[in-house]
């Protein structure tokens, strides 16, 4: 039987080529988004469940439809920009239920029922180390690294790993999203942005059987961002 995955923002950006790529290598997917994707390939083996991640509730009764996963991908994101004087703290109470809280809700609801050996990947940001006009953003996404951490320590016993992939600028939508306007994507040094797909193929890496050893920690992929 094939293994089971739950993807967030399986719709568009980097959690449809999630989607997409754990689709081909051979998993079954269950996506969650408010709408359902226009290009999911091998559409046989995947579900998609409509909710906005944003609605406690709503999240909370579209997990109690799932019986089981092998591996959740939490994948969802906003963006929300603002300089310390102008930043929205309603933006920033958003981003932190679709980010946090919400990952939060599907491991409390999904991880007790996931057999040994399971996956968890939080898509984080590079920018969650800081960056200006993005405070409330990195503050959503640095709180990835401490859950992440403690739901691995909490996990450890039953092989279950948990990890945060943090991109830098990516090639996806959001990269291109009005409500970013005054804050622009900065060019990594490989003189391109980090493709979806790169995203989408260490996230497979870490469903795979070669990395059943690494949990707890925070993976950066940033085409030299970093350095």
């Amino acid at each position: 039987m094939k293994k089971v995955a739950l993807v967030t923002g399986c719709s568009s950006g980097i959690g449809l080529y999630i989607t997409n790529h754990l689709l081909s290598t051979g998993w079954s997917v269950i996506g969650m988004s408010r709408r359902h994707p226009d290009c999911v390939e091998f559409s046989e083996y995947f579900t998609h469940i409509a909710v906005d991640l944003a609605e406690t509730q709503a999240l909370t009764q579209a997990l109690a439809k799932i019986d089981k996963v092998d591996a959740i991908v939490h994948a969802a994101g906003l963006l929300r920009v603002g300089t310390y004087d102008q930043m929205s703290l309603e933006d920033g109470a958003m981003m932190w239920q679709i980010h946090l809280n919400a990952a939060a809700a599907i491991v409390q609801g999904l991880a007790p029922c996931m057999d040994n050996g399971g996956r968890i990947v939080l898509i984080g940001s590079r920018v969650a180390s800081g960056a200006a006009a993005k405070s409330l953003y990195a503050a959503s996404k640095s709180a990835f690294v401490g859950f992440s951490r403690s739901i691995a320590a909490e996990l450890a016993k039953r092989a279950i790993t948990v990890n945060v992939v943090s991109p830098a600028a990516t090639d996806t939508p959001m990269l291109h999203d009005s409500n970013r306007e005054g804050s622009a994507p900065v060019l990594p040094p490989f003189g391109r942005y980090v493709k979806p797909e790169e995203i989408a193929g260490t996230v497979g890496f870490l469903l795979s059987d070669a990395a059943a050893s690494i949990t707890g920690q925070q993976i950066v992929v940033c085409a030299g961002s970093s350095l």
